[in-house]
């Protein structure tokens, strides 16, 4: 026995290494809920901003945020005065992105927009050529009126819409990301204006119909407007904020169910295809393209994601069928001698496509 040890005293203590707990390592669909969660929490914030300045068009605004969370562009069509501007710019505070104005006019030059080279002289003497961009390098673009520039500055903006880039004299530049471009339009005054081309209306993921406020919301904005206050807007996402969410949408499940759904409705716009009911061969003379089905789905991804969903329904389908439609079935002289529109035939169609068979694809 050592000697400082007793015959009564307890064990020298020992140390023991106790196994600690495992770190529980989120699976993928763990993380993509939790993005999911993350990103329905910022939209309730943008839309409760929103509110501060911009009484109802709670559709509207569905469709425009549905239309950048999925790299799309959107054209707003309504009558003068019911805020179109505003809520575009609102927006674009909300995003906190770079916002650029553009009004369109007869006497817009592509150069105009795009940008323009200059030459600079340096101090040596020599001269070279800079460019200048134009208000077309920002994240957001509000192009004002579109329909009222020539075809010439309306296709200056096809490049940049479907490619995201610019191409002065031989060189190429890259548009920031993300890149959206809200152009509106004034469908009563036609006088002096230069209807947009086919293949610039397609470009369009969406036209977004807006319409005049109820009574309650009218009374509303008078008596909010005329007050003399001006709320101040908080940006709510960034720029890398808003590249992530686009991702998250992108990867919203849709089944082979909702694609043939939509394979069926697009198809059926078509007077020539066998799928097109009688109404749509007496009355439609040109139906919608395969970039319809692409924007369908990826709209109704948005909407999805947006009520915090991870796949897509065909009820999501529907809810951006006019928007998506709209501009995409050209109706002849039968319907407009009746008073049929695009939008009544799309309607028509969302009750005549009866949904495929859930078990076929089970």
């Amino acid at each position: 026995m050592s000697p400082k040890e007793s015959p009564g005293s307890a064990p020298p203590a020992t140390t023991e290494t106790r196994p600690t707990a495992r770190e529980h390592t989120p699976t993928a669909a763990e993380q993509f809920a939790k993005a999911l969660d993350e990103f329905r929490a910022e939209r309730a914030k943008i839309l409760a901003e929103l509110k501060k300045v911009i009484v109802g068009q709670d559709e509207v605004i569905n469709q425009i945020l549905a239309s950048v969370f999925s790299r799309g562009h959107c054209l707003l069509v309504g009558v003068p005065g019911l805020a179109k501007t505003l809520m575009v710019n609102s927006i674009a505070q909300l995003l906190a992105l770079t916002f650029k104005r553009i009004q369109f006019t007869p006497d817009l030059m592509p150069s105009d927009i795009t940008g323009t080279m200059v030459i600079d002289e340096a101090p040596s003497g020599q001269r070279e050529f800079r460019f200048v961009p134009g208000p077309l390098f920002a994240h957001i673009l509000l192009a004002d009126e579109i329909n009222r520039t020539p075809p010439k500055t309306q296709a200056a903006l096809l490049e940049a819409m479907q490619e995201r880039q610019v191409t002065v004299g031989q060189t190429t530049y890259n548009l920031p990301q993300p890149f959206f471009v809200i152009a509106t339009q004034n469908p009563i005054e036609m006088e002096g204006t230069y209807p947009l081309p086919e293949a610039q209306l397609d470009r369009f993921m969406f036209n977004i119909y807006i319409d005049y406020p109820s009574v309650e919301e009218e009374e509303t904005i008078l008596s909010t407007t005329t007050a003399g206050s001006h709320p101040q807007l908080k940006p709510v996402l960034t720029g890398r904020t808003i590249l992530g969410i686009q991702k998250v949408v992108e990867r919203i499940v849709v089944s082979k169910y909702i694609v043939s759904y939509v394979t069926k409705l697009v198809r059926s716009t078509r007077p020539k295809d066998k799928s097109a009911p009688d109404f749509v061969k007496t009355m439609v003379d040109w139906g919608a393209g395969p970039r319809a089905g692409q924007y369908l789905i990826l709209g109704a991804k948005a909407m999805a994601a947006m009520d915090g969903r991870v796949n897509v329904s065909v009820d999501d389908v529907k809810r951006v069928a006019i928007p998506v439609l709209r501009h995409r079935v050209a109706t002849n002289f039968h319907a407009q001698a009746q008073g049929i529109d695009s939008v009544e035939v799309v309607k028509r169609l969302l009750a005549a496509v009866k949904e495929p068979e859930i078990p076929k694809y089970a």
